[in-house]
């Protein structure tokens, strides 16, 4: 059986990064994942890797190339877009304009991580859910 493809977590939030690592556990994800501080480095991976990751998980606010940004990036490298890698936001809030902004660009779903383990577990397994049988150019 082949190794299954990374998913991409984009959070400058060590606290979150541990978070989302125990809910992976929980959950029972065997992906491997990789962890990005901020957005220029996750871009610069993309560029280089010819690994086909399964998933970014990304938050809104970090430093150097906040989430937006990013997402904005990889939809302008026609390399990267072509990779069609599902692109989720998973961030701590979001203001109105944010959300607007995410949907502007062709993004897969915007999540908060919730107020608890519980509601980031539940958020977390409907993603993996629903990209597990979803369907995309690199999937067939």
């Amino acid at each position: 059986m082949p190794p299954l493809s990374p998913i991409i977590i984009v959070d400058d939030d060590k606290d979150d990064q541990d978070l989302i690592r125990q809910v992976c556990e929980r959950l029972n994800i065997k992906n491997n994942l990789i962890v990005f501080e901020n957005g220029e480095d996750v871009y610069n991976y993309l560029l280089t890797s010819t690994e086909q990751p399964f998933l970014i998980l990304c938050d809104i606010n970090m430093p150097m190339i906040d989430g937006l940004h990013l997402r904005r990036r990889i939809e302008q490298d026609e390399v990267l877009k072509r990779k069609a890698i599902p692109f989720v936001f998973l961030t701590t809030s979001a203001s109105k304009r944010q959300v607007n902004e995410a949907y502007s660009m062709t993004i897969q779903g915007f999540f908060e991580k919730g107020d608890s383990f519980e509601k980031l577990t539940r958020r977390m397994e409907l993603i993996m859910e629903y990209w597990k049988d979803c369907k995309h150019p690199n999937s067939v």
